[in-house]
């Protein structure tokens, strides 16, 4: 299949090592060349972006305005689309445009008027462009659902809804996501379910450390003073992760936050100080962390136990991305924990000594 991709492409993969398809790629990609509506389930960092991206790309005409329009379900994961997209689009002479809350949409609207075929952006700012009769969905082949889930649920589902409906009945829908949907009468009557949602990750290991409660900022202080390590820990509430930052920042730990009250530009700054590991620790929520991608991510530590199985799953594939090797470790604190945590992933105890981690024998 890679064989018949463009030659610049070709290029680029063999640049990237990029050598085969992950089976989701594989799965999507003649349903989306097709033009037929897909759902496609496959677990978090097992390359979803390109598998709707390389079928879509290619499908798309030089110089026909907003054919291909990707919805996200927060800021950041549109501008991780936006940047994938750019990369593989330029290439081929292709234009994508970004339209988010937040941003200038003034400036957006200037950007419309260079025609570009991809259209990547949040529900609601989307939906604003379209009232403006500035984004024209008439024109639009296809709508891509990344996040589908967050898409079709909450303060998401109108806009999305709205947009959707204002579409012409010919145009495709692909929707993309990590777990199967609760209500599939939120789907278009037609759509091929792909489901691959039960791949393992064979290259990320499971752990646990027995602490109790009052000690674990001061062992996630410990892990932040090890050289080179880094995690992305996650939280149930945010009132613990607030509590926790300051805690953590008074004894001098390198660790920031994404809480939901930061604006853009702030959590932009975060997360490149992050990805250039000038933090050993970045703090998040469930709901904060929806889109982060960072390559080569070494640790995800769990605060307490999730809440249930998809969460720790969509935590756990922050990190093993694409084949790489990764850990999650977990904070308990009674067995009943231990328990919950046992029906999400075959786990070991290790204990941190002397900046190391070590297997309980």
């Amino acid at each position: 299949m890679i064989s018949a991709f463009p030659q610049i492409w070709q290029q680029k993969l063999k640049e990237n090592r990029f050598t085969e398809l992950t089976p989701i790629q594989k799965e999507l990609f003649d349903i989306i060349s097709q033009g037929d509506n897909v759902l496609g389930i496959s677990p978090t960092g097992t390359g979803k972006t390109l598998a709707y991206l390389f079928p879509s790309l290619l499908k798309l005409e030089k110089g026909q305005a907003q054919q291909l329009l990707i919805l996200a379900a927060n800021t950041e994961l549109a501008g991780q689309i936006f940047k994938v997209t750019k990369e593989w689009a330029e290439p081929l002479g292709l234009r994508a445009q970004l339209f988010i809350s937040g941003s200038s949409q003034k400036r957006q609207i200037e950007r419309l008027k260079k025609g570009p075929e991809i259209l990547i952006g949040t529900p609601g700012r989307v939906f604003e462009l379209i009232k403006l009769k500035k984004i024209k969905m008439m024109k639009v082949d296809s709508i891509i659902l990344d996040e589908y889930d967050e898409l079709l649920s909450g303060s998401q589902h109108s806009f999305t809804d709205n947009i959707i409906k204002r579409a012409a009945r010919k145009q495709q829908l692909i929707y993309i996501g990590a777990s199967q949907p609760t209500d599939k009468n939120l789907l278009a009557a037609d759509t091929r379910i792909i489901d691959l949602s039960a791949q393992i990750h064979n290259h990320i290991a499971h752990y646990y450390i027995q602490t109790d409660k009052r000690s674990r900022s001061e062992l996630l202080r410990k892990f932040a003073n090890i050289p080179e390590f880094r995690a992305l820990v996650f939280f149930n509430k945010l009132s613990d992760l607030g509590a926790c930052e300051e805690r953590l920042q008074y004894r001098g730990a390198a660790v920031a936050s994404l809480a939901s009250d930061i604006n853009i530009k702030e959590r932009k700054a975060v997360l490149e100080q992050f990805k250039n590991r000038e933090l050993s620790l970045l703090l998040a929520t469930d709901l904060a962390a929806r889109g982060i991608d960072i390559n080569g991510l070494e640790y995800v530590i769990n605060f307490e136990t999730a809440h249930d199985k998809e969460v720790y799953t969509h935590r756990a594939g922050r990190t093993g991305r694409m084949g790489h090797s990764g850990a999650v470790i977990t904070f308990i604190t009674h067995n009943e924990e231990l328990k919950k945590l046992q029906k999400f992933a075959d786990v070991s105890e290790v204990y941190l000594k002397n900046q190391q981690l070590y297997l309980k024998e």
